[in-house]
């Protein structure tokens, strides 16, 4: 399966995200996205791909997203996605683009919903919270 992650070694649900790609036995091609951005057509086609707004995919936290003025309203899509490419590190992360579709991979367990492939053991996040048991299986969160 061909599968890509825009990744920053940085992140932990990032790290997560690929820790679960590989326990499918699978080995993504792994793109750096700070060193590496994805050209402005890309990152536009991901960003609709994951059937989200241009917003959705900005990220906030730890970004030049206040000092750029990126919160005004009257910002445009183009003028966001600009930004994006010109200051990868306001690219959410991490996204995911397999045959399945494309995630914004927020919690890093979304990519499971396209990755078809069986996990080949149990998973646990860095914060210690069980994604796949033993058996290979999806553990849902209690409500």
């Amino acid at each position: 399966m061909n599968i890509t992650i825009y990744h920053n070694p940085a992140c932990g649900t990032s790290r997560n995200t690929l820790a679960l790609i590989r326990n499918a036995g699978v080995e993504p091609q792994v793109i750096e996205y700070i060193k590496n951005p994805p050209t402005r057509e890309r990152l536009k086609e991901m960003i609709e791909k994951a059937g989200l707004t241009v917003r959705q995919a900005i990220r906030e936290k730890g970004t030049p997203y206040a000092e750029l003025g990126l919160d005004d309203p009257a910002i445009t899509d183009d003028q966001l996605l600009d930004a994006m490419v010109a200051h990868p590190l306001l690219i959410n992360r991490p996204f995911v683009v397999t045959p399945e579709g494309v995630r914004l991979c927020r919690p890093s367990e979304v990519v499971l919903d396209i990755l078809s492939l069986p996990q080949k053991g149990p998973f646990v996040k860095e914060d210690g919270e069980m994604v796949i048991n033993e058996k290979g299986e999806r553990v849902s969160k209690s409500v």
